[in-house]
């Protein structure tokens, strides 16, 4: 019963839900399988949309290759900096991933610079590339989250609300238990379980929407750039939200502030700036050539 993770005002019981299974007696865990999963498919967008907009498919491969590694590093180094105290007594648990710990803006960056330095080695469109990457990507961290339902983390506090999830207080890790769940901590089966928001849920329900919405626009951008700095709104609106839920924020040292919440906010603003920059000088371009034109008559 401890396995057990149930949806109780959706009537939703599941009641063997193992982090891992076993392949010629080794061990593997859902989470690894799962990430990876979501990276595969994610890169099969990618290279769709590459080659929807003309570009060469032989350079995506490679960059997105480099991409990934670079990815997973940066994604585990930017949670081990903001979770230290987890493994400054035991520094052979930083390379130990399947139990979680890979932060997606980490990975963000990460690939982002990697792209970056293969986008000017190779000439290039840095801007057009992202645009690419971005559907891929969203797609990546829907599929992703689910690695969280699996490891019973990224949830958030107490609540009663019709998604509400009930996990096992043996299966969580205890600092991330509030007091106001310890309050209403609920005994089913004989098992004390906790009722909390599926954070990860509410995530990837909502990066679904800004997929949609993505799809939908990536015909009718106005400059090369533009998806995937509406990527970085979309995204980081739903995670300046989500982010106050959760209870195993990072927190950024000496400030106590969610470091994930404050990045998003700060991308949401600077993403929207550069569009109305990028739009009003385009508009001003324009504007110009007209006068131009009109002299010529």
């Amino acid at each position: 019963m401890d396995t057990a993770i149930n949806f109780p005002h959706l009537g939703i019981h599941l009641d063997n839900v193992g982090k891992m299974f076993q392949v010629f007696g080794i061990d593997i865990a859902y989470y690894g399988v799962i990430v990876v999963t979501g990276m595969m498919l994610g890169m099969l967008v990618v290279l769709r949309e590459a080659r929807r907009v003309g570009e060469n498919t032989d350079y995506y491969w490679d960059m997105l290759i480099i991409g990934l590694v670079a990815g997973v590093v940066g994604a585990r180094i930017y949670y081990v900096v903001f979770a230290w105290d987890i493994y400054k007594d035991n520094l052979l648990e930083i390379f130990n991933t399947r139990h979680g710990g890979l932060a997606i803006y980490g990975g963000i960056i990460g690939a982002a610079v990697a792209v970056f330095i293969y986008s000017r080695i190779k000439k290039m469109s840095f801007t057009r590339i992202v645009d690419c990457i971005a559907p891929g990507l969203l797609l990546g961290q829907i599929i992703g989250r689910w690695g969280n339902f699996f490891n019973r983390e990224a949830f958030g506090g107490y609540t009663d609300s019709l998604l509400a999830m009930q996990l096992p207080v043996s299966a969580v890790r205890e600092n991330e238990i509030t007091q106001q769940m310890w309050a209403h901590v609920q005994t089913v089966g004989g098992v004390d379980m906790i009722q909390v928001h599926p954070t990860f849920l509410y995530e990837g329900i909502w990066n679904l929407c800004i997929l949609i919405l993505l799809l939908i626009y990536r015909k009718k951008k106005k400059f090369d750039g533009e998806v995937f700095l509406l990527y970085l709104i979309g995204y980081g609106l739903g995670r300046v939200w989500i982010e106050g839920l959760r209870t195993d924020q990072l927190l950024i040292p000496g400030v106590g502030l969610p470091v994930s919440q404050v990045l998003s906010g700060i991308l949401v603003v600077a993403a929207a700036a550069a569009i109305l920059w990028k739009r009003k000088k385009m508009k001003k371009t324009a504007s110009t050539l007209d006068v131009v034109d009109e002299n010529k008559e």
